[in-house]
């Protein structure tokens, strides 16, 4: 994969939005399936999906909150998808299918960072779980929608964090020493693993998978177990980290991966539409373009940032994409 995993020349840049992004780009007749797509970067994607022309189905944990932050959006469905719990996935999945209606693109969206551990009804840790384990099962579920779109797209929402840590292939769930971010590492490099090794197997029949890192939107709000606990990062460890200002506003820097809600969510939109990636899978993108290949070095923050988020080779490697994918597969079934 690594051979395609430099840039194409887009044309655009860190500063792009969705809505310039799909300048142009005529939607109508498309289905789209957003998870998490009624807040942050997931509502920028619904919003600008809608408006040039899909129609967007939404997979929310508590649709009445998520009904109340997409009101007014045009065709836009909503139904109830908890990540952490199989049986709302097979449902939520099952309703999907029995619409008859074919599946474009889906983009898994949602996710959650950080914080304590917290662990699922099978003991899965909560990000492995959530952000990769809840995303293959939905995926694999909607596999009979994506083949009769006759050309779809699977786009992974990851993040430069993918750096902090390969799989722990030997204690994937931190039965022993969790540290927060590293396993919000792990399942960021899942989510990159998981779209190469979809393109392996699926780019035959039409479907092909990408990665996708948004840069760093201050305002996302990740929760680190459920939507409904808070934001894992406080406020002051936001300003300490150089996110906000001391006025608690965001700090918009494109250049530096700081961005609106809408810049992060134009490269989203760039893996799901365009036409540059019509021969092209299995990739990690970022600023609305196929990211260059780098070494892995550190991640700082503060004063001295240093927040690198070109892809690294643990994240692409095809070894390891067959492996997790086998791995996933063992998961779902015990």
């Amino acid at each position: 994969m690594t051979q395609q995993q430099h840039p194409l020349g887009s044309g655009f840049t860190a500063a792009s939005t969705a809505g310039e992004v799909l300048r142009g780009i005529d939607l109508t007749g498309r289905h789209v399936l957003v998870t998490g797509g009624h807040s942050g970067i997931g509502l920028e994607t619904t919003r600008a999906l809608s408006k040039a022309g899909a129609t967007v189905t939404v997979g929310a944990r508590n649709p009445d909150r998520a009904a109340a932050a997409l009101a007014g959006i045009p065709r836009v469905e909503l139904g109830r998808l908890d990540l952490l719990d199989p049986a709302s996935i097979d449902a939520f999945a099952r309703r999907r299918l029995d619409s008859g209606r074919p599946l474009h693109v889906l983009i898994n969206n949602a996710g959650i960072m950080s914080g304590p551990l917290f662990r699922d009804a099978r003991g899965y840790e909560s990000q492995f779980a959530t952000n990769h384990l809840g995303h293959f099962q939905l995926t694999l579920a909607l596999l009979p929608a994506l083949r009769a779109a006759h050309g779809a797209r699977v786009v992974n929402v990851t993040s430069g964090g993918h750096r902090l840590s390969d799989i722990r292939w030997d204690d994937p769930h931190f039965a022993t020493g969790y540290d927060g971010m590293l396993a919000y590492g792990q399942s960021k490099t899942a989510n990159v693993l998981f779209a190469v090794e979809l393109d392996r197997r699926w780019a035959a029949e039409g479907i092909r998978g990408y990665a996708v890192h948004p840069g760093i939107i201050a305002t996302t709000g990740l929760g680190p177990s459920r939507e409904e606990d808070g934001p894992a990062v406080t406020r002051e460890e936001l300003r300490a980290m150089g996110l906000i200002d001391a006025a608690g506003r965001p700090v918009i820097d494109p250049a530096r991966e700081l961005k609106t809600p809408q810049q992060g969510a134009s490269t989203s939109v760039f893996a799901a539409t365009s036409p540059l990636l019509a021969e092209v899978g299995g990739v990690y993108l970022k600023d609305n373009d196929v990211s260059p290949l780098d070494t892995p070095r550190p991640i700082a923050f503060g004063v001295e940032r240093d927040i690198p988020s070109d892809v690294v080779p643990h994240a692409l490697d095809p070894r390891s994409a067959r492996r997790l994918w086998e791995l996933s597969e063992r998961l779902l079934a015990a």
